[in-house]
């Protein structure tokens, strides 16, 4: 019997419980995937507390790495024996498993020079990255990128790929070992918003002038020093809400606070397009096997510690990424 982290009801990390589950063969269009790393993400949390609802009972967990054991009627894009990745929302869900069926469109095939743990680590995160550096804003070298949760496992990958077009990066982090972090994978700057206003921060570093650029996947409680942190005509990118969503906005704001732009993207119309998804994945993997960004992986799990893995990632004691080793 295969084993899987699921919920019955939402709520806190109590909630996931590990079973053991009967597989089955795949249908059509499907594949029977034997997983060796699970990604954690932040996503997952939201998915387990209902802000993301879903059927339930449900599995946990979008990102995963592995190997095709059985395939079903008309799979023709991978085989058996193939080691594949994968990422998604409500078609991938169920990860955190170590055998599931899945369909087989939403798989990747793994280059030989990306390990199993190191694929968990990076596809969500590598494709989110690639898509923000590639397709929401025509960067140049000497722009000005403001990135909060710049020592997290996304901002660690847009910090190197910053740094390789030149980007001069202000990366905020809630410790001083956060900030460490964050400077040795590309961050110019770093702002410790625990004891530091960042918009003034920013104003100050960029000669009164704002930045470029905001990634922003905290939301909330950021989202007004974002705004304050930009340039004339700046761009403001929503990534994520990991302190809550943002309630109330009225887009008046960003014409008082100099004609702003705002857009808050998702992963799945990025890669939504089997051409397109390919060519970002191409393009992180490139640069990962190439050394150009290291993947460092630096919270490992066993599936039957999910509960505990939601906590540190909840309270934000992890740095980089983080996985299950099934």
């Amino acid at each position: 019997m295969a084993k899987a982290v699921r919920i019955h009801e939402t709520g806190g990390p109590d909630a996931l419980r590990l079973e053991e589950v009967d597989v089955g063969e795949p249908g059509p269009g499907e594949v029977r995937l034997r997983h060796v790393a699970v990604g954690l993400n932040y996503a997952d949390t939201y998915f387990r507390n209902g802000t993301y609802p879903v059927p339930l009972p449900a599995g946990m967990g979008v990102e995963a790495a592995g190997v095709v054991q059985a395939v079903g009627e008309g799979v023709t894009q991978v085989s058996v024996g193939d080691r594949v990745t994968y990422t998604g929302f409500l078609n991938t869900l169920g990860a955190y498993s170590t055998e599931r069926l899945i369909a087989a469109a939403p798989l990747i095939q793994l280059p030989e020079s990306i390990g199993f743990e190191t694929a968990a680590a990076m596809t969500m995160r590598g494709l989110t990255s690639a898509y923000l550096m590639r397709r929401i804003h025509p960067f140049k070298a000497g722009d000005t990128l403001l990135l909060h949760a710049a020592a997290g496992g996304v901002g660690l990958i847009v910090s190197q790929w910053a740094r390789l077009l030149g980007i001069n990066v202000i990366g905020t982090v809630s410790t001083d070992q956060k900030a460490e972090v964050a400077r040795a994978h590309g961050c110019t700057h770093t702002i410790n918003y625990s004891h530091e206003d960042v918009a003034a921060r920013v104003r100050e570093l960029t000669d009164g002038r704002g930045a470029d650029v905001v990634f922003d996947s905290v939301g909330k409680t950021t989202f007004m020093a974002s705004l304050d942190a930009l340039k004339r005509r700046g761009l403001m990118v929503c990534v994520g809400t990991a302190s809550g969503p943002i309630d109330g906005f009225n887009p008046n704001l960003l014409a008082m606070k100099g004609s702003l732009y705002l857009t808050r993207p998702a992963l799945a119309d990025y890669i939504a397009d089997p051409r397109e998804k390919a060519e970002l994945a191409a393009e992180v993997f490139g640069h990962v096997a190439a050394g150009r960004i290291r993947i460092d992986i630096h919270q490992h799990y066993a599936l039957e510690d999910a509960a505990q893995a939601h906590r540190d990632l909840e309270s934000r004691k992890t740095t980089g990424s983080s996985i299950f080793v099934v």
